[in-house]
């Protein structure tokens, strides 16, 4: 079980079967939820100075108004290194181009590229992730 999971998504919908599932199947103790990529990055420079306070899982949506889930990755990458230590990004997305995933798995601090909505074969599927990489 996990920590704390941020879940970044601006659809209401989305967001709600994220947690209900990680609820049910005891996937972290705390889940946070978002609507947008701004409020993302700004709730982990804010808890920069308590590492142990941000998520270690952060499911990030590709597809947002104002800034996309790449756009987060832009930003995401001058984040000091204390924040990008401790948080695996995940990028969720109902996208079904392929250059979407082929961006994604390319970039550093994204480990899986999953396709919505969440549920409890993904989530297996991260653990198992998780034992091989870790």
């Amino acid at each position: 079980m996990y920590k704390k999971v941020l879940v970044v998504d601006d659809n209401q919908v989305d967001r709600y079967i994220a947690e209900i599932v990680m609820s049910k199947y005891a996937f972290a103790e705390q889940i946070v939820c978002l609507e947008s990529a701004p409020d993302a990055l700004e709730y982990l420079i804010a808890l920069e100075s308590t590492p142990e306070e941000l998520p270690e899982l952060i499911f990030l949506d590709i597809n947002m108004p104002f800034m996309s889930g790449f756009d987060f990755l832009n930003e995401y990458e001058s984040l000091s290194e204390a924040i990008k230590k401790k948080c695996i990004i995940m990028m969720l997305t109902t996208s079904l181009n392929e250059n979407d995933r082929v961006l994604a798995e390319a970039n550093k601090y994204v480990c899986s590229f999953l396709n919505k909505p969440l549920n409890k074969e993904k989530i297996d599927h991260f653990d198992d992730y998780q034992k091989k990489h870790h």
